[in-house]
This record gives structure tokens, C-alpha cells and sequence, in this order.
């Protein structure tokens, strides 16, 4: 058994490209040699700024010789199927193969091919620089005068199988044993031997932390140790630290100053403008709670003087930042959200849909249409509609595009615009991921549905719809967003109504400005059925089944939050045996009236007759009383949508149901009571249809 090193040593290899470059490089690695024929115990993988490695351990000197039998045509075949056969086989002449004898098939050939098997060091030699040729990177170039393409010019390849170098050349750069360390601590070259060798020589005279672990470790002990030091907490970025571990091959945490009066900046200016554009973590004051005047940089030098000096420069740098911000924030207040707004129409939304200005109009209308159905103030969630895209003319949006909505709320208070307009305002984009929150507020919440909901009709009226993997409007991102909303708010509304009155809006507002599309007939059922997979990918995350969802939506219903309860109700009933048992009477009922239905016998007017079931068996008429009495029991739980207490009610019908099964036969003789019974059947599916389309449901 052998130890492998792998060690691609580049130029400085973006932040974020690293932990997808590394697992990629163990992957390819560990397919090339499995399907080469070699074994190992462990494989792992190391990325950093300058290099990606991989290090294989137990590793199988050769791989197994293999014996393979392939069978072949029978002897006397004709001369066309022993061609074949000896193309296949890599045979010369038919005497190379065996002749073998069955007892009923008589003789046939046999090609017995033996692969030798293979050294280690030709294996690696063949397979690493065809993944080096072959990698993919998001972003790559050449340089010089080489066909190679890589993420920054590639300098070393390390390869040290044993101890001994694996020879082979890629682009002009030969394979060898030597590797860089720090620029500035220890840029060697190291010679390595092994994988103890390698580590300890670059964490040591090479001032390396080789790992992304290791490196996160230094610097979260550095911010911990400066923040208990100072008083101050640490605003957690796991964003911004997976950035950082890319960055500085020897991480070093030195604690910075600024500038108290640049507090007076919105704290999200000031945390962006160090995190974009420094990649600094900003600190809270722990007695205070707030920003403190303070910053954490990760250096990749460890300076003589504790790092006094690089906090002062990168202090000044800041500060410039700063006052870059400053200046957009005075300017920016200076301007009223109103005049901003009238900006918008010279802004294009979609040339189909109109400018931006537009929108803001349809969106306006939506949102006190809705305001009264989520518990809002209509003139509040149309004033805070009116300016809640007014921010994106901004002087602090242009900068920093990822504060729309937060500048926008800072500028309405600095106006004087009530609290609920200014938060509508900050809250109108939520939520933008599955990890962010979603409005609270009653006026956020019309707001953000009637700007959700305008941006899915308009692009269904113009057909413009996410299409496989492309979804270049983040259109299903909208529609889920509208599911999250309406579900944590309970916000009761018909989805049809609101999408129709949308569409109207969109129709009035754009006429003679170039609006071309379908109306709510034309694609209001598909946008309907988009929300309904949307629901489906939400509620199966909360562990509910996608069948479930189908069945209630088959009823037609479009109110989300209805729509939930019966799922959840539904799936509860079906979970008991109850469920689970009138479930397959269903399908038993619904299997036959189907059968009945194809061959054409079966009346659309079917009802039962209550004279014909008197006379039946006594199974018959307790199907026939269960079923009216589950009729008029669920009438209520239904109105009052208790749907917990409809289900308890239709398990009373399983039963009857499984009593008639067993003791009736609905195909009889008298064609008279053959429909009556099939009636009975019709019944029990028109009865559960009640409650959701059984089915569509699985099982």
C-alpha cells in the first residue's frame, strides 16, 4: 500500500470558487482511480487560496488482474456471427477461443480475455492530467502561449506517490515535489516526501493552513479573543467568514477603528459598506447593543506590531468608503420619496408591462384591493405601495443595490411617513430566499402580495413563464413568496378573484403603452396550477404528500390557507386506519364504476332508489343509511371548515362500506338492482368528493 499526494498549485484562486474546486478534484480523482482498478482506506481533500490538494492513503501499489468470459455464437454458426464474435472478443482467428459444450445447446465458443493488471504510477500518470485538461471552473483563462485552461495560470503540480514522483507533463508543466508556501512568511520551495512531510513543513517554516477548517478555527478563536478583549460581539456573517477562510492562507484577526461620527449612517450602509467592499465584520457594542465604532479584518500577514499599522490603513480606507456613504446619504434625504417615485416611469419594468412607474400604479390598486383581506388599512397599504420602489433612484440604492427597500424605509421616516408605511417599504421584497423571513405587519403584507402578484399576471399575460431550469424573473421565487405570505399571515383570500382584478389592472393601466397579451381566461387556470406546484414544493418541506395537495386542488378551491387545512386534515385521516381502509373502498368503488363507464352503461342520472335497497340484503341498506347520515353530518364541519371533525365523520362510513363488499354483489342479474347498487357506489365517491378528490390520491 501506498500514500498519494496531489497538490495543484496556482495563482490566487477566487473565494469562492475553492470548496466546490476541491470537492470536484476528490471527486474526479476518486472516479479515475476506482474505475482504473485500485483501492484505497481514505481520501481527502484540501483547498485554499493558492492551491487544491488531495491526499490518498492506503492506496493499492497496482491494480487486480482481470479474467473475463465471453460467450460466443455455436460452433458452425455462420461466418458473419464469428466475425462478430471475434471483433468483440479482440480475437484474431477463432482457434483462440475455447469450444465449450452445453447438454441441451450443444457446443459454443468461448473467449477467455485476461487484462493484466496495472501499476499505480501509470494509472495516475494517465488520469490526473486528463482532470486537469477536463476541469471545470465557472471562470477560467490562459496565458502564455498554452491550450491549457485554468481558473488563474497554474504554476506547480504536485504528485509523490511513496515518496517517489509520478512523472507526467501538462501544458509544459512537468510533475514534481515541491511546493510554495506563505508569499511572505515562508514561500520555500518545500520538498515533500509524504503527507506528514508536506503538512508539517508548510504549517511550520511554510506559514500554511492547509485546510478550510483549520483556517475557520483560527480565525473564529481571533474574533472571539478580540471582541471578549474590547467588550464588543461579533455580528455573525457565516457568509462573509466562508469568504474569508478563502482569502488568507494565515489568517491573523487585528481589531480596527472608525470614525464614531460615521455612526450616524444607517447601520446597514455602514455593515455593507465594510462587508462589500472591505470584507470586514462589523461588532456591536455589548453594553449598548448597537454598532459599535469598531471592525474586524482577517490580515494574511502577522505583523511585528500586533497589526497596529494595518488597522490604521485599512481604518483610512474605510473611512473613504465612508464618506462615499455619507455623502449619498445627505444627498439622497435632501430629495423627498415622492419626487423619486415620479422618476420611475422613465424607468422600463418590461417592455410588454410598461415602466416602473407602471407598476407602482397596478401595484397601488392591488394592494388596497387586498388590504382589507389581510387586516390592513387600504389607504396606508396604498401610500406605502406608491412609494415603496422609489428608493431604486437613489443615490445609496446605485451604490449599494441590496439596500432597496431598507433605504427606502430610512427615507420615509426621515419624511415623516408613518411607521407601518416605512416598514412596508423595507418589507415588500420578502421574502427573497427560503431562509428569509416574510412580512408581519398587515400593510407589509398587502404590499408585498400585491407586488408579487402583479409581476406573475403580468408575465403570464405576456407568456413569459419559467421554462425547465430558467427562471430569469425569479417568477417562481415570487409565487412561493406569495405561498409563504398568505400561509404564515392566514390571509383568506380566492386567488382567482385577486389574479382577475390583477389582470384587469394590468389591462388599464398599460393600454396604449404597448401592452400586448392574454387575459385571466386565457392563462388564469395555468398560473393557478403554478401556484398549486409552488404550495406542493412548500407543504412537501413540511413533510406533507404531494398527492394530497392534488386531491384538494381538484375541488377547484384557490384559497391557500383552506387548501392547507384540508391537506393536513386529509393526511391525518388517512394516517389511521380508518383512513387508510376507506381509502381502498373508494378505490373498490371507483375501480368498478370506471369499468362500468367504458363500456357505456352506465346513466349520468344514477340515483339510488330507496324502495330497491329496502329489499336488498341487510348490508345494503346499512351502506344506504351511513351514507345519508355522513352526508348531512359533514355539512356543518365543511361551512365552518372544521375539516378534522368532517373526516371523523366520513370513517364512520368505513364500516358499511367494507360490509357491503363482503356480503353484496353489485353486478347483479336484475339489471334494476344492479344500478341501484352502482348508485350506492356513485354515492360514496360523490360523498368523499366532498372533502378532496380521493382519486388522486396514492394508494
Amino acid at each position: 500500500m501506498a500514500d498519494l499526494i496531489l497538490e495543484l498549485f496556482s495563482e490566487e484562486i477566487p473565494a469562492r470558487m475553492q470548496a466546490k474546486a476541491e470537492s470536484d478534484l476528490g471527486t474526479a480523482l476518486e472516479k479515475a482511480l476506482g474505475e482504473a482498478g485500485l483501492s484505497w482506506s481514505k481520501l481527502e481533500t484540501a483547498s485554499g487560496p493558492r492551491r487544491l490538494a488531495v491526499f490518498v492513503d492506503g492506496l493499492s501499489e497496482r491494480s487486480a488482474d482481470v479474467k473475463e468470459e465471453r460467450k460466443g455464437p455455436k460452433v458452425g454458426a455462420p461466418d458473419k456471427a464469428v466475425e462478430g464474435f471475434l471483433r468483440g472478443a479482440g480475437l484474431s482467428d477463432i482457434s483462440q477461443a475455447e469450444v465449450r459444450s452445453d447438454p441441451k445447446k450443444g457446443d459454443f465458443y468461448v473467449a477467455v480475455i485476461e487484462t493484466p493488471g496495472r501499476d499505480a504510477t501509470d494509472i495516475i500518470a494517465e488520469a490526473v492530467p486528463a482532470i486537469i485538461r477536463g476541469f471545470h471552473w465557472p471562470k477560467s483563462m490562459r496565458w502564455g502561449t498554452g491550450e491549457l485552461r485554468w481558473v488563474r495560470p497554474l504554476q506547480r503540480i504536485v504528485c509523490v506517490l511513496d515518496g517517489k514522483v509520478v512523472p507526467f507533463e501538462v501544458d509544459g508543466i512537468s510533475s514534481g515535489d515541491e511546493t510554495e508556501g506563505h508569499r511572505v512568511h515562508g514561500r520555500g520551495p518545500f520538498k515533500v516526501t509524504s503527507r506528514k512531510d508536506y503538512e508539517s513543513q508548510l504549517s511550520g517554516a511554510g506559514h500554511v493552513k492547509l485546510t478550510r477548517d483549520a483556517r475557520r478555527e483560527v480565525i473564529l478563536a481571533g474574533i472571539e479573543k478580540v471582541c471578549v478583549d474590547a467588550g464588543l460581539e461579533w455580528i455573525e456573517d457565516k457568509g462573509l467568514l466562508e469568504e474569508v477562510v478563502g482569502l488568507a492562507e494565515w489568517p491573523v484577526v487585528v481589531l480596527g477603528d472608525m470614525d464614531p461620527a460615521f455612526l450616524a449612517l444607517p447601520p446597514e450602509v455602514i455593515q455593507l459598506s465594510m462587508r462589500t467592499h472591505q470584507k470586514y465584520f462589523a461588532v456591536n457594542d455589548k453594553k449598548a447593543g448597537k454598532l459599535a465604532p469598531n471592525f474586524i479584518l482577517v490580515a494574511n500577514i502577522e505583523a511585528t506590531d500586533g497589526g497596529k499599522k494595518l488597522a490604521e490603513g485599512n481604518s483610512r480606507v474605510l473611512s473613504a468608503r465612508l464618506d462615499d456613504g455619507r455623502f449619498f446619504w445627505e444627498k439622497d434625504k435632501a430629495t423627498p420619496l415622492e419626487d423619486m417615485a415620479e422618476k420611475l416611469s422613465t424607468i422600463a419594468f418590461k417592455a410588454e408591462l410598461g415602466s416602473l412607474g407602471d407598476k407602482v400604479e397596478r401595484v397601488a390598486a392591488l394592494a388596497r384591493e387586498l388590504a382589507p383581506k389581510v387586516g390592513a388599512d387600504p389607504e396606508l397599504a396604498e401610500r406605502a405601495a406608491r412609494l415603496a420602489k422609489a428608493d431604486l433612484v437613489s443615490e445609496m440604492v446605485g451604490e449599494f443595490p441590496e439596500l432597496q427597500g431598507v433605504m427606502g424605509r430610512y427615507y420615509a421616516l426621515e419624511a415623516g411617513e408613518p411607521d407601518a408605511v416605512a416598514d412596508a417599504i423595507r418589507d415588500h421584497y420578502k421574502p427573497q430566499g427560503p431562509s428569509d423571513s416574510v412580512p408581519t405587519d398587515p400593510v407589509g403584507i398587502a404590499v408585498a402580495l400585491a407586488d408579487k402578484l402583479d409581476t406573475l399576471v403580468g408575465f403570464w399575460a405576456i407568456d413569459e413563464k419559467p421554462t425547465g431550469s430558467k427562471d430569469p424573473f425569479a417568477l417562481r421565487r415570487a409565487a412561493l413568496g406569495v405561498v409563504r405570505i398568505v400561509l404564515g399571515s392566514d390571509a383568506r383570500f380566492s386567488l382567482r378573484e385577486v389574479g382577475g382584478k390583477a389582470d384587469f389592472g394590468l389591462a388599464e393601466h398599460i393600454e396604449g403603452k404597448g401592452f400586448v397579451g392574454g387575459s385571466w381566461e386565457d392563462y388564469g387556470a395555468d398560473l393557478l396550477s403554478f401556484f398549486a406546484d409552488r404550495l406542493k414544493q412548500h407543504l412537501r418541506d413540511e413533510g406533507q404528500r404531494h398527492d394530497l395537495i392534488d386531491a384538494v386542488f381538484a375541488l377547484g378551491e384557490d384559497d391557500l390557507v383552506l387548501i392547507t387545512r384540508r391537506v393536513e386534515a386529509l393526511g391525518a385521516f388517512l394516517d389511521t386506519e380508518d383512513g387508510a381502509n376507506l381509502l381502498a373502498g373508494y378505490k373498490r368503488a371507483a375501480n368498478i364504476l370506471k369499468a362500468e363507464e367504458k363500456k357505456g352503461d352506465l346513466p349520468a342520472d344514477l340515483s339510488v332508489n330507496d324502495a330497491l335497497t329496502a329489499k336488498g340484503p341487510a348490508e345494503e341498506k346499512a351502506l344506504a343509511k351511513a351514507l345519508s347520515d355522513v352526508e348531512a353530518a359533514i355539512e356543518g364541519p365543511l361551512k365552518s371548515e372544521d375539516f378534522t371533525a368532517a373526516m371523523a365523520e366520513l370513517a364512520k362510513l368505513r364500516g358499511p362500506v367494507d360490509d357491503f363488499f363482503e356480503a353484496v354483489m353489485v353486478n347483479d342479474e336484475d339489471s334494476a338492482v344492479r344500478a341501484n347498487r352502482l348508485a350506492l357506489l356513485t354515492k360514496i365517491r360523490g360523498t368523499l368528493h366532498r372533502v378532496a378528490d380521493f382519486s388522486r390520491i396514492d394508494g
